[in-house]
């Protein structure tokens, strides 16, 4: 059965009670895996993706297939290094399935969103991230409402004032399956952004 505090003091409490958490599927939703969740250290920059996919499901660890592998390229992070340096979090936490059509991951439909909105805003009261690194389209537009993921990348962001004040800086989806990056114009527009995420990956620990 889910359990939500009305408030939460650390971080850990917090992980305990989603890792047992089922409002998807007490609400009549199809999910294939528990959530999916990222060992703690004293993360200050936090990594907010779509959900889970199959692999990362079957292992209960985040990035772990092939576009893990190519967002570690991106960053210049090998292995576990990209769970040291960031909080790994979803707009959903546990792997949705496959879509009707049998094509790719299932995305989570917006009641699905909702539902697991209320670990990501506590989490943000928790961690509060210096830097926040938000990967595809539908990241994007849950965290800040923008609508077009494109024309945001290279760009940096400011997270709302109640929300904690972090840099927002958007990346494209890793998946293989996009050809996003068969344009010259998104590669540099990725290029630039990963030189904000390095310079400000940089900047948040220096003031360790």
């Amino acid at each position: 059965m889910t359990v939500r505090r009305s408030a939460y003091r650390s971080i850990r409490s917090l992980q305990r009670d989603n890792a047992r958490c089922r409002a998807c599927l007490e609400a009549g939703f199809q999910i294939e895996s528990w959530p999916v969740r990222a060992p703690l250290h004293t993360q200050r920059a936090l990594l907010f993706g779509q959900a889970p996919g199959i692999v990362e499901g079957e292992e209960g660890l985040p990035w772990r297939g092939r576009a893990g592998q190519t967002l570690r390229r991106w960053l210049q992070l090998d292995g576990d290094e990209l769970y040291e340096r960031f909080y790994c979090a979803s707009v959903t936490r546990c792997y949705p399935g496959r879509p009707a059509s049998g094509r790719g991951d299932r995305t989570p439909t917006p009641r699905e969103q909702d539902l697991c909105e209320f670990w990501r805003d506590w989490e943000l009261e928790l961690v509060r991230p210096g830097l926040i690194v938000t990967v595809g389209g539908l990241a994007l537009k849950r965290l800040l409402g923008v609508p077009r993921l494109t024309s945001a990348i290279g760009k940096s962001f400011t997270l709302p004032h109640d929300l904690g004040d972090a840099i927002v800086i958007p990346l494209p989806h890793p998946s293989g399956a996009s050809g996003w990056l068969n344009d010259a114009t998104n590669r540099a527009r990725l290029g630039k952004a990963l030189v904000h995420v390095r310079r400000e990956l940089a900047r948040i620990h220096s003031d360790e």
